[in-house]
């Protein structure tokens, strides 16, 4: 049920905010398969105590800990936790660690298409956050457990996996954080393995790569962030409006993609599609973010899953942005739940609490 509008509303206030309590609706049971790479982030919690004599570091006093899944796994999580299905196809080992994050995912998470060899470690990222009694923790230092190269027998058995995960889904997420599972080939393949799919409407496949996005060409979208951007072409953005149109521009014309988002932290988003003007849509909520740990994540889940649900572009991102500027706002890797996308429309459009 919609919540009642004010008479001071606008008519165009009131069709765009009942547009998105629709999409959010819209969004239950949404199969989305999710193909790429799981990792573990760990998060270890610690009081200042002092500074060492043996190195001039921190001495900490262990608080606690927590492990959560993060890239692919923090993309499924993430849609579960806006009311879709998540089918989740990546690569466990058969460690502790994997164990944890099995059991942790969300409820509405399909594992069945893991993949999880006996010699695999396992990825994982673990933060150690440090701050006093009565002060917020800060994260001091990362270390990073690589996996090992993926041998060609397991990468077949990924493929049948991803096979599996794809069969009757309503979007794609292709998750690349750079362990070299998942290519530009193995995205295409799953693109045209769905196409073959009679749909009403084309199942859309949206790209998130963090180092090679510029040799995924043809997909639906992709989500690079600002820096991402940069690196990738080798300039600077910052306040620079020509320098940030000119890099979407290039990006979306390279990748031949129906629409390329760029997130920019506390300034927003940047939407840029075809033959459409650049829309960029300000960041929703306080710009004094606590944790953007799995954002993209986030953004990547809450607009694919709009899509599947019939979102156009343009509503998708914003409804992506809503969900980007509350995950930001929570401490670690974080989902996002319905009732809280509701709550922001609300908030957004000035409407009076349900």
């Amino acid at each position: 049920m919609y919540p009642r509008l004010p008479v001071k509303d606008l008519p165009g206030d009131h069709d765009q905010a009942k547009r998105f309590f629709e999409l959010i609706d819209g969004l239950a049971n949404k199969r989305v398969a999710i193909i790429g790479d799981v990792i573990a982030d760990e998060f270890i919690y610690g009081r200042i105590e002092r500074v060492s004599r043996e190195a001039p570091v921190l001495i900490l006093n262990y608080d606690s800990a927590e492990i959560v899944a993060g890239g692919a796994g923090n993309a499924a999580n993430n849609v579960a936790a806006l009311g879709g299905r998540s089918w989740l196809c990546g690569l466990l080992g058969r460690d502790a660690v994997a164990e944890s994050l099995i059991g942790g995912f969300h409820h509405g998470v399909e594992t069945s298409s893991l993949v999880r060899p006996s010699s695999y470690r396992t990825p994982t990222k673990t933060r150690i956050l440090a701050g006093g009694v009565h002060s917020a923790k800060q994260q001091v230092v990362r270390i990073d457990k690589t996996p090992p190269a993926v041998d060609s027998s397991t990468s077949k058995v990924f493929l049948q996996a991803a096979y599996r995960a794809i069969k009757g889904c309503d979007a794609v997420i292709v998750s690349d954080y750079g362990s070299g599972l998942v290519t530009p080939a193995l995205a295409q393949t799953i693109k045209l393995q769905v196409a073959k799919t009679k749909r009403r409407r084309p199942v859309p496949v949206v790209i998130d790569s963090r180092y090679h996005l510029l040799d995924y060409k043809g997909f639906t979208a992709c989500t690079p962030n600002e820096s991402e951007v940069e690196q990738l072409l080798g300039l600077t953005i910052g306040e620079d409006a020509k320098a940030l149109e000119k890099a979407g521009r290039t990006v979306l014309k390279r990748l031949r993609m129906a629409a390329t988002l760029i997130t920019r932290g506390s300034r927003g988003m940047a939407l840029f599609e075809r033959k459409q003007r650049t829309v960029h849509v300000p960041i929703f909520g306080s710009d004094e973010t606590v944790d953007v740990t799995g954002a993209g994540d986030t953004v990547i889940a809450a607009l694919t899953l709009a899509l599947a649900a019939g979102a156009s572009m343009f509503e998708a991102t914003r409804l992506a942005n809503y969900a980007s500027g509350l995950v930001v706002m929570k401490r670690g890797t974080a989902t996002v739940t319905v009732e809280e996308l509701r709550e922001a429309v609300i908030r957004d459009h000035e409407l009076p609490e349900l």
